[in-house]
């Protein structure tokens, strides 16, 4: 009889076989069969099923070094980490140059928060595949996380074509180079946002085009961040961007109202950062009068309302309060 691959039975066939094998597993059934039934099963999301069919196909030695990796891509998607990992090194003790399993256990070790075993990892599959700007990314991703921001930019530049292709590649490139205070990160962040309109990184270009002095066009992205930010971003936050224009706007023009009614604004939003109110009061471009409302506004948050006594809330209780009270 007419054996099938894997490869070219079809779902309805697979699930006949499902039908057939969950009744009578007989001897006849092959490796291939079970490899192909558990993967059927990872297909549909059936983990626990996968692990069942593809546990019988790794003690056979056609099918064992994929069901283990296999079965690592299971434990992994199960947050079982560690023993995920042991599973990607199986594969490795046997196949040291399987970049599937490389990959899998970089990423394996980045959920395990071992970054520097990680980071080795990826060297070795960068190594193999020194074209892909895929592991590239995720490698010179990864050196960032570390704060290794010259190492990532450096890795970067080994896929230049990627930069016109890839919107994330090009944020990286611009975050690294922002960090490390070079002006070739205006060119980054204004070719990601022809891209895509983003507003964590409208803001971070508005605070480099600021530090730059470019006033009008950092207000702008300013706003454009404020336009589209969420209102349950944490970084940055809503308030944070109204006082960011607001500072932006005293910083520019020392007699400005808008800017002082942009600080109110992010007050009376939530804005309680007294400290970074305070840092204006030492801004030489700032006026004396718009200082003064600074203050003011520095003082209208420091306010506590003040609570009642003890005795005074006795002094008013009704007696049938004073009742209440005691029962």
């Amino acid at each position: 009889m007419k054996r099938f691959t894997p490869k070219a039975w079809s779902t309805g066939t697979l699930l006949a076989l499902l039908a057939l094998c969950n009744a009578c597993v007989t001897p006849a059934t092959s490796a291939e069969e079970y490899f192909a039934i558990g993967m059927a099963y990872f297909d549909m999301g059936k983990y626990a099923e996968a692990e069942q069919w593809l546990n019988r196909a790794a003690v056979i030695d056609k099918t064992k070094t994929a069901s283990e990796y296999n079965l690592g891509r299971i434990a992994f998607e199960n947050k079982r980490y560690p023993e995920a990992l042991r599973y990607f090194e199986r594969v490795l003790t046997k196949d040291p140059k399987n970049v599937m399993a490389l990959k899998a256990t970089a990423y394996t070790y980045t959920k395990l928060e071992n970054l520097d075993k990680a980071e080795s990892v990826y060297r070795q599959v960068l190594t193999l595949v020194p074209e892909s700007a895929d592991d590239g990314y995720n490698h010179a991703l990864l050196l960032y996380t570390m704060e290794k921001y010259a190492e990532s930019e450096a890795v970067l530049a080994r896929y230049p074509h990627a930069l016109f292709e890839n919107s994330d590649t090009i944020l990286l490139y611009a975050r690294v180079q922002k960090i490390q205070h070079k002006p070739e990160a205006v060119n980054m962040y204004e070719r990601y946002l022809e891209m895509k309109s983003d507003p964590v990184a409208h803001y971070e270009f508005a605070v480099i085009l600021e530090e730059g002095g470019f006033f009008a066009r950092a207000l702008e992205e300013y706003r454009a961040a404020l336009k589209d930010l969420p209102d349950k971003s944490e970084n940055p936050t809503k308030t944070g961007l109204r006082f960011s224009i607001g500072k932006l706007l005293l910083i520019a023009d020392s007699s400005s109202e808008e800017g002082i009614s942009e600080l109110e604004a992010a007050v009376k939003d939530g804005f309680k950062d007294t400290d970074e109110l305070e840092k204006l009061l030492e801004e030489r471009a700032i006026s004396d009068a718009r200082k003064a409302d600074i203050r003011r506004i520095i003082d209208n948050i420091n306010k506590v309302p003040e609570e009642s006594s003890p005795e005074e809330t006795q002094e008013t209780q009704t007696p049938e309060e004073e009742e209440s009270a005691k029962t």
